[in-house]
């Protein structure tokens, strides 16, 4: 029995080269795609892997030819709010024209079955907390608008053409698997983790962006899901697609919030370190609290997260800074 191909966009980033792994070890044959703008490495794991951009239809066609896609799980995009803020004509041209680019060569090849890397930053600014799928959409940054934009495009290309797609709402993605490899290392690194971590251990300044929201220590709260976790979702809203499930949307979050002082707190304990902590002004596009309401992705697929207690979470991530520095 043929094995089914699965096409893994952004196949060696952060998030990419875990569902790549997890995908390759249920038995998938994969195929990943990635630019390798960050400096990454293809992944190591057992696939057919292309150096190529979405934004080139030319090249993308040529993999679909070649390569018989029977699926896609959709990552790459750039991510960085901030930079999107700066420079939203580079986030339009990638993340919005390259995924059009993505999905007309599943239509000329006849793949309908797409799922979708979306993010809890389509929601904006939260009016109800915790946050469920039917929460107004309020984008306030060109990244989160290029990923609500894909969202309405995957709903006409469905009522058009019949295409399948689940859409997977990430709220804050952390930690690590040092033990096959797989954790952050974006160049440069924007996520709060891995920065509070790498700031602690070398004695450096760690930035709390905004001491006056509306929570309850004045610093922002972020729902955090082990990458483990976000993987391992993929796995069930692959199986619900090839089941005909009808088109959705689904949050990927565990339900509890953690503020930017308690993360800071969690790892001095951890580390057994002392944080030197400086205020500096809100960034534009961060909103004060973001935490998941994921009922319905338990609902439809099944999927609990089983990774992501903040210890773990914390734990995976110093591990894997520790390994990395080693391998310098």
């Amino acid at each position: 029995m043929k094995k089914m191909k699965i096409l893994v966009t952004g196949g060696a980033g952060y998030i990419g080269s875990h569902v790549a792994n997890l995908f390759a070890n249920r038995g998938y044959d994969v195929v990943v795609v990635d630019n390798l703008i960050y400096n990454q490495k293809p992944p190591k794991i057992n696939c057919k892997f292309y150096k190529e951009d979405i934004c080139c239809k030319k090249s993308i066609s040529k993999i679909f030819e070649s390569e018989k896609i029977d699926a896609v799980a959709h990552l790459a995009a750039l991510i960085e709010v901030g930079e999107s803020i700066s420079k939203p004509q580079i986030f339009y041209k990638t993340n919005l024209a390259g995924t059009i680019n993505l999905l007309d060569c599943m239509l000329e090849h006849n793949v309908n079955k797409i799922i979708f890397s979306s993010t809890c930053a389509i929601y904006g600014e939260p009016e109800s907390v915790p946050m469920d799928e039917n929460h107004a959409k309020n984008p306030a940054s060109p990244y989160a608008k290029s990923k609500l934009s894909i969202e309405y495009i995957l709903e006409d290309y469905a009522r058009a053409y019949g295409l399948k797609h689940v859409i997977l709402r990430y709220f804050n993605v952390a930690g690590a698997s040092p033990e096959i490899g797989l954790g952050e290392n974006h160049i440069p690194e924007t996520h709060l983790i891995p920065r509070l971590i790498r700031a602690i251990k070398n004695g450096d300044v760690c930035q709390i962006f905004g001491s006056d929201y509306a929570t309850p220590d004045g610093t922002c709260v972020r729902d955090y899901l082990h990458v483990k976790d976000v993987a391992k979702a993929h796995i069930p809203a692959l199986k619900y697609l090839n089941d005909n499930g009808a088109p959705t949307a689904l949050n990927l979050g565990t339900g509890n919030g953690f503020s930017v002082r308690e993360i800071i707190f969690a790892l001095e304990q951890l580390m057994n370190l002392k944080a030197k902590i400086s205020i500096q002004p809100r960034r534009c596009g961060d909103t004060p609290i973001l935490v998941c309401d994921g009922k319905k992705s338990k609902q439809v697929l099944g999927w609990e997260p089983t990774n992501s207690s903040l210890k773990n979470i914390l734990q995976s991530a110093v591990e894997w800074e520790k390994q990395k520095a080693l391998n310098l």
